[in-house]
């Protein structure tokens, strides 16, 4: 007869613990904690290194902001020919404004090595502001350095505001078939008084001030302002023409037409005063400055601004700029 006593454990008696399985629950807890450190010096790891990124990024957004790698500022520059370059609309903002060309006028003036000054110029137009600060500008600086002629050489196009800035020195050069001229300003917008009557939309304008909603694209144009705006275009328009005969003098042949807002081919500019010969930035330098050596001293954009005007950092504000556009005169 068989003994069952050993295999069977007498009742409220405690289960034994198998050795196995305690080593399992162990090993599973060790990795557990083992995984856990792990995850943590990862992240730790990848935070570090974004950080280290991000510092990397702001130190070379800061070198191409103030552009150490030219030297420009810090180097002997010998004889040489002073070239600034402005293209595109002459406005508040980019490289065709009064704060990006002024700057650039100043260093090349200043420069002990520069000869001369040549404008390159390609643009339309833009603000009769703008253009008439660098305008300012030029003269006050003719005057400082007596020595140092300023020439323009016109690329594509140098047309009113362009040209306003042109003006202002003492020879302009052209290709044949440049544009150049549309002496003149005009101040544009559009109505929308018939769409919105057709879409039965209202329109709801508040004002303190009975003038206050001039050229309302909105609202009917009134004959009172259409008047006042018609006078200050013509004051602005005598500005530009005042600066056109200051700088051309005798040279100009003029016309009925000079100053009517046409434009002509750069050989018919040269034949009506406007313009003095034909020649590039390279012949202008080689035949008339007598110095072949050019340096740039146009102020380009940088990382940064680039990097904003990327992500859209001024969307909403040219949404409205452009929206409200027709109530600012412009030279083009």
């Amino acid at each position: 007869m068989s003994d069952n006593t050993s295999s069977t454990p007498a009742p409220g008696a405690p289960l034994a613990t198998s050795p196995i399985n305690a080593n399992w629950e162990r090993e599973t807890l060790e990795k557990l904690l083992f995984a856990t450190v792990k995850e943590q010096r990862l992240a730790r790891r990848w935070s570090i290194f974004f950080k280290l990124l991000i510092l990397g990024t702001l130190a070379f957004s800061l070198w191409a902001y103030f552009d150490f790698s030219t030297g420009s500022d810090i180097e002997a520059l010998g004889r040489h020919t002073a070239l600034i370059e402005i293209d595109g609309n002459i406005e508040v903002e980019g490289g065709g404004s009064a704060d990006s060309v002024i700057p650039s006028l100043n260093k090349a003036f200043s420069d002990i090595g520069s000869v001369a000054v040549v404008l390159r110029i390609n643009s339309p137009g833009g603000s009769p502001v703008q253009a008439g600060m660098i305008v300012d500008e030029i003269l006050r600086l003719r005057k400082g350095y007596p020595a140092k002629p300023v020439y323009v050489v016109v690329d594509e196009i140098c047309a009113s505001g362009g040209y306003y800035i042109a003006a202002a020195a003492d020879k302009i050069f052209v290709n044949k078939a440049s544009i150049v001229g549309s002496i003149g300003v005009l101040m544009d917008g559009f109505g929308f008084t018939g769409t919105m009557d057709k879409l039965g939309v209202e329109r709801r304008l508040l004002t303190a001030g009975e003038n206050k909603g001039f050229l309302d694209p909105f609202t009917p144009q009134a004959e009172k302002h259409k008047a006042h705006a018609q006078v200050m275009l013509n004051e602005i328009h005598q500005q530009f023409i005042s600066v056109v005969r200051a700088g051309r003098g005798k040279r100009l042949k003029e016309t009925p037409d000079m100053f009517s807002g046409l434009f002509w081919s750069g050989a018919k500019a040269v034949e009506m005063g406007l313009a003095d010969g034909f020649g590039s930035v390279d012949s202008v330098a080689r035949e008339v400055v007598k110095v072949e050596d050019i340096v740039d001293y146009t102020a380009h954009e940088g990382l940064p601004e680039r990097v904003l005007k990327k992500f859209g950092a001024s969307v909403g504000a040219g949404a409205v700029k452009s929206l409200y556009r027709g109530a600012t005169p412009a030279v083009r």
